[in-house]
């Protein structure tokens, strides 16, 4: 009979939690951020049940394959390619090798739009996501502002599968195209331009989590020697996009607080460029307003 560490014979329905705590070792042993969030969240999707309802399953119905999952993110797997789901603000993701895991940071960058948004006071706003990956923030864009008209931009075949998957059947219109150059047809008419871009410097490989190194897509992370290459490209992306007075928003780095609003200064026709602060009060995001003539 199984023993608890007290040597006591476990009480009815408590091997699946005995297992997790064992594998919650296991995951902090192998640097795992959130060693058990990940182990109780892989028992929830390999057995079906809610985090809450762990404590439910039977002895019987233990599922072996759970080892199987957490061997996978003790080799720092991401999370979401195991369970090929990602949660984002109000939504659930598939998300898998090959498109760039929505991260919990962007989810106050998308509030901050979606609240200028809806302080303009357009009837229909016209929204454009460039460099969109899964889709999140197109789809978090047309779900919470519902009468919005919301483009999505995606150069990298990979991501693109993905987006697909996610926005099939929503009101996000996906395109496949390099976001310098991407939507023409839409120049000087667009309220929003918001992007979530590769920002890492070269320089940096060796410092990123395995997670994201590893497994998300390169094109997805890196951006020149500084991380800001693309960002400087989607400057002019966006101007040619907005209209007078529409508004951009761009992630970056923590570490890129004050670089950004730079790039956006008025002799290029911007006007208000600021930094803002994620949930954990570290630069996050620079927004910047096309200047009226």
């Amino acid at each position: 009979m199984r023993q608890s560490p007290g040597g006591r014979a476990p009480s009815p329905r408590s091997v699946l939690l005995a297992e997790v705590a064992q594998a919650t070792q296991r995951l902090a042993d192998a640097g795992v951020p959130s060693p058990r969030f990940d182990a109780e969240e892989l028992a929830s999707f390999v057995h079906g049940v809610k985090r809450g309802e762990l404590h439910q399953v039977a002895d019987a119905d233990f599922d072996a394959r759970y080892w199987e999952a957490i061997a996978r993110r003790e080799a720092r797997e991401p999370l979401q390619h195991i369970t090929g789901r990602a949660f984002f603000r109000y939504l659930e993701l598939a998300v898998g090798r090959g498109v760039f895991v929505p991260r919990p940071e962007t989810e106050s960058v998308v509030g901050w739009a979606i609240d200028a948004v809806r302080a303009m006071d357009v009837a229909e706003p016209l929204i454009v996501d460039l460099c969109t990956g899964s889709g999140a923030i197109a789809l978090a864009l047309a779900q919470e502002v519902p009468r919005s008209r919301v483009h999505a931009v995606e150069l990298d075949e990979g991501a693109l599968h993905w987006a697909r998957k996610n926005t099939d059947g929503t009101r996000v219109r996906l395109h496949h195209a390099d976001a310098r150059t991407a939507l023409p047809e839409l120049d000087g008419q667009v309220d929003l331009v918001i992007s979530n871009p590769p920002y890492i410097p070269l320089t940096e490989w060796e410092h990123v989590a395995p997670e994201a190194r590893d497994h998300d897509p390169q094109l997805a992370l890196f951006s020149g020697e500084d991380g800001l290459d693309l960002i400087r490209g989607l400057e002019r992306t966006a101007h040619r996009l907005l209209r007078p007075g529409g508004l951009v928003v761009i992630e970056h780095a923590d570490t890129q607080g004050g670089q950004v609003p730079w790039i956006f200064t008025e002799d290029r026709g911007w006007a208000d460029a600021a930094d803002h602060p994620d949930l954990n009060n570290r630069p996050r995001f620079a927004t910047a307003r096309r200047e009226v003539p």
